[in-house]
């Protein structure tokens, strides 16, 4: 397949004053990241940083005036793969090895992914077809598919249940929730209500039966996120939403998984 050079590899949309949503449109929607950055007082925030084809660095000079603190709601290469750019990286200590010494296996083509991943994703809803690779453009003449290895990061900051996250004048605790994968984590701040999510909830088909998924782990979590004083959520992927959306989305994975209602009763 012969791909167009994209005219810029990023996207963006300012949420409010201090958030701006940034999306990599040449991506499949598989694949395809919600990148957060949130401007703080002493320093701002990236939640997740996509898949690493092109530099986000660059491509966010214009927003970034301090420090950066890069977060990785947890190590899969569509949440990591542009951190190696960055001297401040924060992942939860369960996935701190992957995230430093990440598969060589990673790549942009379908028929990589082995057949059981293929099979789990398709199950879940993202039909993928043979042959077909991630991106749907290329980020500069010469770049090569082929040649696309997620790059390891260094964890500066190996997080847990209950660490915060300060900004100076924003500050984000650090949820565990397991279930998409072993590590996965949100950040919650209380003050405002807002919950960047990661992989754990997003409106969208979920992945709770990857190699490394856990439901039992995934329904404790969604219960936990449940009882949260949610007013809006901001994903890993597909648009943001708020606590009606959430409780919806979380009694829909519950009823499918456990069979339970909203009062956990069968």
């Amino acid at each position: 397949m012969t791909l167009q050079i994209a005219e810029r590899w990023f996207e963006r949309r300012r949420i409010d004053d201090d958030i701006t949503l940034l999306w990599e449109p040449h991506v499949v929607p598989l694949m395809r990241c919600n990148i957060w950055h949130v401007r703080g007082r002493d320093r701002d925030l990236f939640v997740d940083t996509g898949m690493g084809v092109a530099s986000l660095r660059d491509a966010t000079r214009d927003l970034v005036d301090k420090p950066v603190l890069a977060a990785a709601t947890h190590s899969h290469a569509d949440h990591m793969g542009g951190h190696h750019e960055f001297d401040a990286c924060l992942v939860h200590a369960l996935e701190r090895d992957n995230f430093e010494r990440p598969s060589e296996a990673e790549s942009l083509f379908i028929d990589d992914f082995g057949p059981d991943l293929i099979e789990a994703l398709t199950k879940a809803g993202y039909p993928l077809e043979p042959g077909q690779q991630l991106i749907t453009a290329l980020p500069h003449a010469g770049y090569r598919p082929d040649d696309y290895r997620l790059k390891p990061a260094r964890a500066t900051v190996a997080v847990t249940e209950g660490d915060m996250v300060d900004l100076g004048n924003r500050h984000f605790e650090i949820l565990h929730l397991p279930g998409h994968s072993p590590g996965s984590i949100g950040l919650w701040e209380a003050a405002t209500g807002t919950l960047f999510s990661g992989d754990c909830i997003y409106d969208g088909p979920l992945l709770d039966e990857l190699g490394h998924s856990d439901i039992p782990a995934y329904i404790k979590s969604m219960r936990r996120l449940r009882d949260l004083p949610v007013t809006v959520v901001h994903a890993g992927h597909d648009p943001s939403f708020g606590r009606q959306r959430l409780h919806e989305l979380i009694d829909q994975y519950l009823a499918w998984r456990d069979g339970t209602g909203r009062d956990g009763t069968g």
